[in-house]
């Protein structure tokens, strides 16, 4: 095909748009997916589909539409960034009555980046309480002007909830898909990216490969960075077995030596050492990137292993951890992988001093008395806001506390008393608040601090007692390294040992 672009432009076909869905999380990004989808795939299609692989396809007047499901939780910035480079139309959900969201500012940035051709749907519009044109405006400071606005973007009121508009919704796509004029070639060897992977515990890596180009075959060798194999079985969104595929579709596909990273290009090899030789370059290549992991010895480390369900999870989970401040204390990841938590991850916790930290991931009996007997702590998480924060009261916790100094009150030197073995004996007035015996106290003159020290003893009327109050005189004994001498001032306070947090 090299020597004869001609043909090669000649062969080149409209294909279907691939379409990600962004916006606020809880303003109905996934109430409009489960809606296009239910009412666009045959219901014993759509009920059958159990799995979640992260795209599928529906049919619009005819016309084939791929969409990329990612998910809403703003902690899968990184997934919400990939989908949009791998897509050709950006969808931005805005709720009608709230109007611009962080995660609604988020993913416009991502658009804007990727430079996709952009439509907007203005969901919930079913409610009282909808302000459609308010977040038009919303939106143009935004920068993203709508055509009722005089602007190039187009803006369709929409409900999830009733499916008004739906319709028109995925014929401006088709129309956007037109314009666009998406081509590619399906008669080249496949090429695309890896938009989902797990470790299935039956079927080994598994993954869902969107096809960018060409034409990706049940008998092909594929490769990526990571990751290589020849295809044992092919499948369709519907979980139906395939033989080939064409261009903007997702399957899922097994065979690979290892559950490959998602984001990665794939393409097809004539053999599979020519695969191999790809993942082992990379490889090579990332070792050479590497930075040395350097920890300051004044820093304490939490070192953990992390665990996931899917690729995706895991590059979510490890991107919301890297935010947790760690200017104090630092956490180490000695490894991170999709699987159950198996019995070398119990060694190397072991071994590393680790925490063993899952996410929708199962941990046997066998498994779990395994870490009992080598004391090994395992937390699994099913929501992903509840890791991180018990990843940061984790670490928060090897924190030193705060110290909050509260002052009881002070003393004004009257009398010095001669002193032996680190102690003082001192007479006094309590000129403000109160003191109490076992307090700390702190030696002020002439208008600064000059020394600490302990109030172990105190005296009121030749008489031990706890605490002495204001314009009483008292006698008191002092534990520290400084002298005390007249007309000094001793500030007396406790101290509060308050748990930090991150």
């Amino acid at each position: 095909m090299k020597k004869n672009p001609e043909k090669k432009q000649d062969n080149m076909e409209i294909r279907p748009p691939v379409v990600v869905i962004l916006g606020h999380v809880d303003h109905g990004k996934t109430s409009i997916l489960d809606y296009i989808r239910k009412a666009h795939i045959a219901e014993k299609e759509a009920g059958g589909i159990t799995q979640h692989i992260g795209a599928y396809q529906i049919e619009h007047q005819g016309k084939i539409i791929t969409f990329i499901d990612t998910p809403g939780h703003e902690a899968f910035s990184a997934m919400r960034s990939r989908g949009a480079k791998v897509a050709d139309i950006a969808v931005l959900v805005v709720a009608a009555e709230e109007g611009i969201k962080p995660q609604t500012k988020e993913a416009i940035n991502h658009i804007k980046k990727s430079g996709l051709p952009l439509i907007v749907a203005l969901n919930k519009i079913d409610k009282k309480e909808a302000q459609p044109e308010k977040v038009k405006r919303e939106l143009k400071d935004a920068e993203i002007v709508v055509e009722s606005l005089g602007g190039q973007v187009p803006s369709i009121n929409v409900s999830a909830k009733t499916g008004q508009s739906i319709d028109e919704l995925l014929e401006m796509i088709n129309l956007v898909a037109e314009m666009e004029e998406l081509k590619s070639n399906p008669d080249k060897p496949a090429s695309g990216v890896i938009i989902e992977s797990r470790l299935d515990s039956l079927r080994g890596p598994t993954a869902t490969l969107l096809v960018k180009d060409g034409t990706l075959k049940n008998i092909d060798i594929i490769g990526t960075g990571s990751a290589f194999g020849r295809i044992k079985t092919m499948e369709d969104f519907r979980i139906q077995v395939i033989k080939e595929t064409g261009p903007s579709a997702p399957v899922i596909v097994t065979g690979f030596n290892q559950v490959p990273q998602i984001g990665e290009k794939f393409d097809v090899f004539e053999n599979s050492e020519a695969a191999q030789k790809k993942v082992e370059q990379k490889t090579a290549k990332r070792k050479e990137e590497k930075e040395v992991f350097f920890i300051p010895v004044d820093k304490k480390v939490l070192n953990i292993l992390l665990k996931a369900d899917v690729r995706g999870s895991l590059e979510a989970i490890r991107e919301s951890l890297q935010a947790i401040p760690q200017e104090e204390i630092v956490l180490r990841v000695l490894k991170s992988e999709v699987g159950e938590i198996n019995e070398n991850d119990i060694k190397l916790a072991q071994s590393g001093q680790a925490k063993i930290i899952g996410f929708r991931v199962k941990t046997s009996s066998k498994i779990q008395q395994i870490a009992e007997q080598q004391k090994v702590k395992i937390l699994t998480f099913e929501i992903i806001y509840e890791l991180i924060q018990k990843t940061r009261d984790l670490l928060a916790g090897l924190l030193a506390p705060e110290i909050i100094k509260n002052v009881l009150g002070q003393l004004k030197v009257l009398a010095i008393f001669p002193a032996k073995k680190g102690r003082q004996i001192i007479g006094g007035k309590v000129t403000n608040g109160q003191i109490k015996r076992g307090a700390f106290i702190e030696i002020i003159r002439e208008n600064k601090r000059i020394g600490k020290g302990k109030l172990i003893q105190l005296q009121h009327n030749k008489k031990d007692v706890e605490e002495v109050a204001k314009n009483q005189e008292c006698g008191i004994m002092f534990e520290g390294g400084a002298t005390i001498e007249e007309r000094d001032i001793i500030e007396v306070y406790e101290e509060e040992k308050k748990k930090r947090e991150l």
